[in-house]
């Protein structure tokens, strides 16, 4: 096993340095000759598109030499079918080849996949691997639209567009509202994808203040207790328990990228009394840990905050604020690994069955269900991090399943039926992934071992969304 193991570091950490800071698997487009293509353009207005599957995603023109695969053609026709918003396409540049191949500069509304597809031969149209779309779809409006609550004004519930409807939706700042204001519904539209259902709404008598929130089955005109509605983030009641927030109470959070943009704030609102604008928050030592602690929840999807800079660091932010004040935080764009589940070896067994697996298979989320006590957001937090730094792999490895179950059944010569259980082998995962940046796939060796099968394996629905 020694000897098996030391070969899948070595190998492991090759395919770990080949794969650099990229955040997917790249492969190099091969072509007997290539095209050259053009100057880049960008698009005088960004368009929302979907990929229907017959295009693979590449770094450069597909037909250039030195393009790298981004996403293949299965993977670009799993966010076809996909039924995520954040799936959906924006399309902001293109390129045209000396072959009169139009490439159009894509991305995903989750910032995940990003590179050029074919778009067809004719520039300005959206043909080839790509057509437009429109991520909202126009719902009827509810037979009541005034006099709406938000459930909670602590929160920025709010926002400029649908989420991953709009490349450029951002939460709508509360900062302000009362508990008591309401809200009027001038707009009604669901997300094309999901079908989920969305109100815009405009404070009453301030229309500064607007925004999409989500509206759950909408406004139901057959419920006649206004408690039962189903609203998503609004409420036909006024909230009793959300806090004001004000200058004596607050302190409004903006968040920051490399260019020193706005790309989200938030606002944290105290649950103590006779707090005072200008007074330390650090002042509470539980306000100090709750601000701490919302910083980092709040930061906007698709980043995380810098560790390039002391000053924004949450800790740093929540002993230096003040109750009224805005506090600016730093943060860098973010990625997330998923976990490569690889048999390092197979337990010897007296019992002989056949296709079972064999040292160095990998593992798929549906060939697995892991323990009930397991928590799979555990792990999924920290497989996020600053894109371009090292994985905190000891942090990692201690989150990882140490037992897995085997869903596919196997039958010996004498008909009984077994299955196959995985032990993670401790420490190999910190020795393999070391060096490996968030964005990578990292590899995790377990053990198979053949055991009878005496009861249904696979009872339960766990969150396999980490496994690559």
């Amino acid at each position: 096993m020694r000897s098996s193991f030391a070969k899948s570091i070595y190998v492991g950490a090759a395919v770990l340095g080949l794969a650099g800071l990229s955040a997917v698997t790249t492969t190099t487009a091969s072509a007997k000759s290539y095209a050259t293509a053009g100057s880049y353009t960008a698009l005088t207005k960004g368009q929302n598109v979907l990929v229907n599957g017959t295009s693979a995603i590449y770094s450069k023109p597909g037909t250039v030499k030195g393009a790298k695969v981004v996403a293949s053609k299965k993977t670009v026709a799993k966010l076809a079918a996909s039924k995520k918003s954040s799936d959906t396409f924006y399309a902001y540049g293109t390129k045209t080849t000396n072959r009169g191949s139009v490439y159009y500069k894509i991305v995903t509304m989750d910032k995940k996949y990003r590179g050029y597809i074919y778009g067809g031969k004719t520039a300005g149209t959206f043909a080839g691997g790509i057509k437009t779309t429109d991520t909202l779809t126009t719902a009827a409006m509810p037979a009541r639209t005034t006099a709406y609550y938000l459930k909670d004004v602590s929160k920025n519930t709010l926002w400029t567009a649908p989420k991953n409807t709009d490349i450029n939706a951002k939460k709508v700042s509360l900062y302000g509202a009362a508990k008591t204001s309401t809200f009027t519904v001038d707009q009604a539209a669901t997300k094309t994808k999901e079908g989920s259902l969305y109100y815009h709404v405009t404070e009453s008598g301030n229309p500064s203040v607007s925004g999409w929130i989500y509206a759950g089955k909408g406004y139901d005109t057959t419920i006649n207790d206004d408690t039962k509605q189903d609203l998503g983030g609004l409420s036909l009641t006024a909230s009793k328990d959300a806090v004001v927030p004000t200058n004596d109470n607050s302190v409004k959070v903006v968040y920051r990228d490399a260019n020193n943009a706005t790309v989200g704030n938030a606002t944290f609102v105290t649950s103590a009394s006779n707090t005072k604008a200008g007074e330390l928050v650090s002042k509470l030592p539980k306000d100090k840990d709750a601000l701490a602690t919302f910083v980092t929840k709040s930061v906007p999807s698709g980043y995380v905050v810098s560790t390039a800079s002391n000053a924004s660091t949450a800790s740093t932010v929540a002993t230096t604020a003040q109750y009224g004040s805005t506090v600016y935080v730093d943060v860098t764009a973010a990625a997330t690994s998923k976990i490569a589940l690889k048999i390092d070896t197979v337990t010897p067994s007296s019992v002989k069955v056949n296709n079972g697996p064999a040292q160095g298979d990998t593992l798929t989320a549906s060939d697995v269900t892991v323990p009930t006590s397991f928590d799979a957001s555990g792990l999924t937090a920290v497989l996020t991090g600053e894109k371009g730094t090292n994985v905190k792999a000891d942090v990692i490895q201690g989150k990882l399943p140490t037992t897995l179950t085997g869903n596919k059944t196997y039958y010996s010569n004498d008909g009984k039926a077994y299955h196959y259980t995985f032990t993670l082998v401790k420490n190999a995962f910190e020795s393999v992934n070391g060096h490996a940046n968030y964005g990578d796939t990292l590899s995790a060796y377990y053990t198979a071992t053949l055991v009878p099968t005496t009861k249904a394996t696979n009872n339960s629905t766990p969150d396999n969304s980490w496994i690559a």
